[in-house]
């Protein structure tokens, strides 16, 4: 069964990877529901997409609200129609020292990064199972296999994320719907080019000596969307140049 004509939403697509991931699926002809809250970036994002011959369109949502959630799952039905695929992309990734965290600060990225896929799940996942058919590709990071220095609160909601995808996957593995996370580890975006890192000093450090491109990531998306991966779930397909092996 072809992935033509289906409709994937993918959360936090402005930019980075979300729009890289959104781009590959619709090279496959899958139709997209943008989410973000920069909606000029997701509009931008959506334009391409129509570019490329497949339906698109660009909701303003915060993925920590369950109401913004509804309303852009209720547009999505009325341009687009069932939603087959979600990829759970949307994420804060800011760098603070341990003792400098704040209670307000763990809660926001907690509410975003693993939250947020949960209220996506909750309200998504339901017309999958009745579809009998559904992918959730949850983006999750390689920081939350190898730790990563300043970004304690990071890497505790993307541990989250990959614990959250092994137990949805186990509960619906019969139900047609796989669930399956990515973690990619320093990719080529805009959010890394604008954390206090020296890309090009620290990619020297890994294995590859370079950065991973977001197509990288998007392709694997793309795989774990298809039909070829219909017997996969709960999987952790690292995309990270070596950097962490299975």
């Amino acid at each position: 069964m072809s992935l033509q004509g289906k409709t994937a939403v993918v959360t936090g697509a402005a930019r980075g990877l979300g729009r890289a991931i959104s781009q590959r699926l619709a090279e496959d002809g899958v139709n997209i529901s943008v989410w973000d809250l920069n909606l000029e970036g997701a509009e931008e994002t959506a334009a391409m997409l129509r570019e490329m011959g497949v339906k698109a369109i660009a909701c303003k949502t915060d993925t920590s609200s369950a109401a913004d959630i509804a309303a852009a799952v209720e547009r999505t039905h009325a341009e687009l129609g069932h939603i087959g695929i979600l990829v759970n992309n949307a994420a804060l990734s800011p760098f603070c020292k341990f003792e400098e965290l704040t209670e307000e600060a763990w809660d926001r990225l907690m509410a975003i990064n693993l939250k947020g896929p949960f209220l996506c799940c909750k309200a998504i996942l339901p017309e999958m199972v009745e579809a009998g058919w559904g992918r959730i590709i949850n983006i999750s990071s390689s920081s939350a296999q190898t730790g990563a220095n300043r970004m304690a609160h990071y890497v505790a909601s993307k541990g989250g994320v990959i614990g959250f995808t092994k137990a949805l996957a186990l509960e619906y593995a019969t139900s047609g719907v796989t669930v399956n996370n990515v973690p990619p580890n320093f990719v080529d975006t805009e959010g890394l080019r604008e954390a206090p890192l020296d890309v090009d000093a620290f990619a020297q450090t890994t294995p590859m000596k370079r950065p991973g491109k977001p197509r990288n990531i998007a392709a694997a998306v793309a795989f774990l969307a298809s039909e070829d991966a219909d017997y996969i779930t709960g999987l952790t397909l690292g995309v990270n140049g070596g950097r962490y092996c299975n």
